[in-house]
């Protein structure tokens, strides 16, 4: 990685330019206004220590530059994205395009708003990066500490928000799965029971909290321990922390899932009836596709079915499609997730994986064989043909063409064939990482060192920050 050209562009987005004064930052180039996922912390952190791996420095003043800027952009979300102050968020299409039952950007026909799992738990995420981004600064300026544990504070109101009880919370406990929410212009709500990308994505929202980083910022461990003796009902919505429910060589977690709800996410995840194919994780489930999630409003129906391949709707130009292909960027995500609580758990936490398979995995394991899978879309088959080029005569028998890899925008969410763009390289090319990363790491060394093991040697691994 050349780390240098990554930090010249994380500043470019964060230049006088282009944060807008309001802490916003442009989502793209033919829409500056939109809302992408809030994933700039996480690229900066994760930054600062692939280069600390990579050269053995620690750029503080890209670091410290950085958060100024972010806590800008942090407010904007608090501001801007939690209507009603109550700590869900709304965001639009945060990047997942036609994945909602309605055009998530635009006016809900029903009136009303949504609140968001996906957009609350990419606050979440944030959070957790900002708050580690701080505790990194506070070694050389405790100042900071403060900081810290105002962001510590904020995951515990998001989490506590998202996972309350009842019929405004976003956790449906009969299905065992996150859904967005439908507030109703007459005060009440409807979650939209729609299995998708929107309700795996709290598991991300999770961050390893070693004791070396606790010992950092004690001011912080102690305020937050008498915060949720004082408030229980804070403790009680979060996967259980600190002194009395460290894990793995005495580590600490920030996480919105709690144990019992990530074995039962995970039971649907790794279903290959519903989400997991031979290529990847789908962003939509399969279950969709006998049970398509229909919604009647102002005399007009509105339907999410399982495709596949491409979209069948004009939404977002119709030419990408979040309702059954597997996208590389969430996987790797998803990968990252499962290695953060494998951090924490050790072998401790098993799961079926597959679903129903008999066979037992730790999360270790089942994240290399997420990884496994994305590796095959590239890979030859027994029959010589890669599933990317699918039924493409030419990229699979042509000499001067089946050696050469596009790195598609998507893939086919039953045999792998690459669709949409062909020249997703910045994401997509995320399964050179993947496969980089399960050669090099060993389970048990990985779990034995922690981060600084994760970010060892010469490349930075999937569990970043």
């Amino acid at each position: 990685m050349d780390t240098d050209f990554a930090k010249d562009q994380l500043d470019l987005m964060l230049q006088t330019f282009f944060l807008h004064p309001t802490g916003q930052i442009p989502a793209y180039e033919w829409n500056f206004s939109d809302v992408n996922p809030p994933v700039h912390a996480w690229a900066s952190i994760f930054l600062y220590r692939t280069e600390q791996a990579l050269r053995g420095t620690s750029d503080f003043k890209f670091l410290e530059r950085s958060f100024a800027k972010l806590m800008l952009n942090f407010s904007w979300w608090v501001n801007r994205k939690d209507r009603f102050g109550n700590n869900l968020f709304e965001g639009g299409f945060l990047g997942l395009d036609n994945i909602g039952v309605f055009d998530r950007s635009a006016p809900l026909p029903t009136g009303g708003s949504l609140e968001q799992a996906d957009g609350t738990a990419w606050v979440s995420l944030f959070a957790q990066n900002m708050l580690e981004i701080a505790v990194e600064l506070a070694s050389h300026n405790i100042d900071y500490e403060d900081i810290a544990l105002k962001f510590a504070e904020h995951f515990l109101w998001i989490a506590r928000a998202m996972n309350q009880a009842g019929p405004q919370g976003m956790w449906d406990e009969e299905d065992g799965f996150y859904y967005d929410v439908l507030r109703l212009p007459d005060g009440s709500t409807q979650r939209l029971k729609v299995r998708s990308m929107v309700g795996l994505l709290p598991l991300c929202a999770t961050t390893v909290i070693e004791p070396w980083q606790r010992e950092r910022v004690p001011k912080v461990s102690k305020t937050l321990g008498e915060r949720l003796r004082r408030m229980p009902e804070l403790a009680n919505s979060i996967h259980p922390t600190g002194p009395a429910h460290l894990g793995y060589a005495q580590r600490g977690i920030a996480a919105l899932v709690k144990p019992e709800r990530l074995r039962r996410i995970l039971s649907r995840m790794l279903d290959e009836s519903e989400f997991l194919g031979s290529y990847g994780v789908r962003a939509l489930s399969r279950y969709h596709n006998e049970h398509p999630y229909v919604i009647q409003t102002q005399g007009q129906e509105y339907r999410v079915n399982y495709l596949p391949a491409e979209s069948n709707t004009g939404m977002f130009g119709g030419n990408s499609n979040w309702r059954g292909p597997i996208w590389m960027p969430v996987n790797a995500l998803l990968i990252r997730a499962l290695m953060s609580f494998y951090l924490f758990y050790g072998d401790s936490f098993k799961v079926e994986c597959p679903t129903g398979s008999g066979k037992m995995m730790n999360l270790f394991e089942v994240a290399r064989e997420i990884a496994s899978r994305l590796a095959r879309i590239f890979l030859r088959d027994e029959s010589g043909r890669r599933p990317v080029y699918g039924d493409t005569e030419k990229f699979q028998t042509d000499p001067n063409w089946r050696d050469y890899i596009l790195f598609y925008e998507y893939f086919h969410g039953d045999n792998g064939a690459g669709l949409g763009a062909s020249h997703q390289t910045g994401w997509t090319g995320l399964v050179a990482k993947l496969i980089e990363l399960f050669g090099r790491i060993d389970e048990h060394e990985f779990l034995e060192g922690g981060k600084s093991r994760a970010f060892a040697g010469d490349a930075a691994a999937a569990v970043g920050g």
